[in-house]
């Protein structure tokens, strides 16, 4: 009978501590992770710039490079090239598909390195 209840205890012990060993649940753990992955992050986007981005176009200077420079751009609302309006969507397209002035950079980077570049820009 003793060596039962022993056995019965060890085990319950051993399954609690499994219980509290496990990770949070994946859906709160999604939640986080979607929630901040939906506009992108400007300090990430810092990253992929200067890696990517930075050997063409100036991020503190409206001066060209060998692309435009970026600084201000957000504030001045339209590219320098061809006058199109600044947004979210447009940055994206421009940076995926480039164009004759730029190459594209969808197969260079995945779209949540793209959205953290769109948020970098905006901040210049």
């Amino acid at each position: 009978m003793n060596r039962t209840l022993i056995c019965l205890g060890v085990a319950i012990f051993a399954l609690v501590g499994v219980v509290f060993a496990q990770d949070p649940p994946a859906k709160t753990a999604k939640k986080s992770a979607s929630a901040a992955g939906v506009a992108g992050s400007a300090a990430k986007g810092k990253e992929v710039f200067d890696k990517k981005c930075g050997v063409c176009h100036y991020a503190d200077s409206d001066a060209k490079k060998i692309g435009s420079g970026l600084r201000g751009l957000g504030k001045r609302g339209m590219f320098t090239v061809y006058n199109n309006k600044v947004t979210d969507e447009s940055l994206k397209r421009w940076i995926e598909n480039g164009d004759n002035l730029m190459p594209p950079f969808k197969d260079v980077l995945d779209a949540p390195q793209i959205k953290d570049v769109v948020a970098y820009v905006k901040t210049l």
